[in-house]
């Protein structure tokens, strides 16, 4: 059994890019001539890199908007809908479901109509998605609706650090690419925050917010160079590459560069089981797919879903707001990993991110386990109250700092060409299945013990230490063609 990855002559047409525009960055040429002084400002000056990074980030943030909007919103739907805790949990993990169908369709759709199109096809059921919720009158609209978002943004974790990887020079790629998860967590903050104050269905509509502006902004930007390149598309790939450089760059090196890695790559067309043998392949499936799924298994989403119920066991009395202080912590501290990540490096923000994480979930583990030895009445429950919420706040804040934006950005450095669509997909399905798991089981195992449960979320980061030193190279200032050749 075989995966094609690469299209015949028969099928071409139908690879083109679905939002084509492509002819705007023809620089001298006579389309663009034609097309009137619009796109002679286009011509005239670079759209730069942060530009394209800052409209595809919108992705993202509605990616955090979906996370976050379930937790302020419980009490009210359940009050106004008539629903029961199990029907709203159902509703709170549909959004895992669709990620996961998402996640299995995004690498084929991103390959076979180009990653612009992609999130051009994730943001429509992601507006509907929100519709149906903000009008729901029972359970079915709510399941629907949930669906719809996760399907969505399951794409959308696929495509846009693909995207950014592809259109950034090697010195800001990780940077850059640290902005996907940046804007998650900007994404989480903002459903925190509106929640707080906002009913639900108007802060469903805000939801509809981001893909409205993504959906018009995505025909300002170039298409991948690199996607072009492999389509065949080298007029437009040139273009492209020299409009997100800047026109005055010399672009012939790197132009080569992507031009030798699709050669080499369209001479091994069908990717096969038994290709997984050699290392070239296994080896960087090992590392994405690992280090997505050690980001679930660590218990993050389990911690900021149920972080109010934690807040509460600790002591803390208005736990919303404590639940949103967390949220605008997790923002702070993947913005210091976007500036850090290209000056330290992926692996060493990864050792130290994964050794905090470790550090924190074993505080919390002792203190709730200590807790039960020792009277409600006394100062020491008070105290171990307090070191609770300190371990869980090292813990966002370590996860912040490498293992919540590196692993997404790792993902979309290191898979070869003729392997891309296939591997992301599965990397990107399985860290949503991991994530499922983690958010049905993290209520039941917290209400089993608590400080159990941190156990075995200590366990797993002290196991993501050892992955890491022992498997995860250094991508840092190195082009994506040098990374993937690394492997062989």
């Amino acid at each position: 059994m075989s995966f094609r990855e690469d299209s015949d002559e028969g099928r071409a047409e139908i690879r083109k890019p679905f939002l084509h525009t492509g002819s705007w960055y023809r620089m001298g040429s006579r389309q663009s001539s034609l097309m009137g002084g619009s796109s002679q400002v286009i011509r005239d000056s670079s759209i730069s890199v942060v530009a394209c990074v800052l409209i595809v980030a919108l992705g993202p943030i509605q990616f955090g908007f979906t996370a976050g909007y379930s937790s302020p919103s419980q009490s009210a739907i359940t009050e106004d809908l008539g629903l029961t805790v199990s029907e709203y949990s159902i509703f709170g993990s549909l959004s895992n479901v669709g990620a996961m169908v998402g996640a299995i369709t995004a690498g084929q759709i991103a390959e076979y109509i180009g990653r612009k199109g992609s999130l051009m096809i994730a943001a429509v059921p992601n507006i509907i998605g929100w519709l149906a919720i903000s009008f729901a009158k029972d359970s079915s609209f709510l399941y629907m609706g949930r669906l719809l978002e996760g399907f969505g943004v399951g794409i959308i974790s696929y495509t846009v650090p693909i995207y950014i990887a592809e259109i950034s020079p090697q010195n800001l790629r990780g940077s850059l690419g640290s902005v996907n998860q940046l804007s998650v967590t900007i994404g989480i903050m903002l459903a925190y925050l509106f929640g707080i104050f906002i009913q639900w269905r108007i802060l469903a509509v805000l939801g509809i917010l981001p893909c409205t502006v993504l959906i018009p902004g995505l025909f300002f930007i170039p298409e991948s160079p690199r996607w072009l390149a492999k389509m065949g598309m080298t007029e437009d790939f040139e273009a492209s590459l020299q409009v997100l450089r800047g026109f005055e760059t010399d672009i012939s090196i790197e132009v080569n560069e992507i031009k030798r890695a699709v050669a080499s790559a369209s001479r091994r067309t069908t990717i096969r089981f038994a290709d997984l043998k050699r290392k070239r392949y296994w080896f960087p499936l090992m590392i994405g797919t690992g280090l997505l799924v050690l980001q679930q298994l660590s218990g993050i989403n389990g911690v900021l879903f149920y972080s109010s119920s934690i807040f509460e066991a600790a002591g803390i009395t208005d736990s919303n707001v404590a639940t949103f202080g967390l949220g605008a912590i997790q923002v702070i501290a993947t913005a210091a990993s976007t500036w850090l990540i290209d000056r330290t490096g992926r692996r060493l923000l990864l050792m130290v991110s994964s050794s905090g994480m470790t550090v924190g979930l074993l505080i919390v583990a002792v203190s709730f386990f200590t807790k039960d030895f020792v009277s409600e009445d006394s100062a020491l429950y008070s105290i171990l109250g307090i070191f609770s919420v300190v371990g869980v706040v090292a813990m966002v804040v370590a996860f912040s700092l490498g293992m919540g934006p590196i692993p997404w950005v790792i993902m979309s450095e290191i898979f070869p060409i003729n392997m891309k669509g296939l591997a992301g997909s599965f990397a990107t399905l399985a860290n949503w299945f991991t994530s499922w798991v983690i958010t049905m089981t993290a209520n039941l195992l917290l209400n089993w013990s608590t400080g159990g449960t941190f156990t075995i979320y200590f366990v797993v980061s002290a196991i993501t230490v050892v992955f890491v030193s022992v498997w995860v190279p250094e991508t840092k200032g190195r082009a994506l063609e040098e990374i993937q050749s690394s492997f062989r």
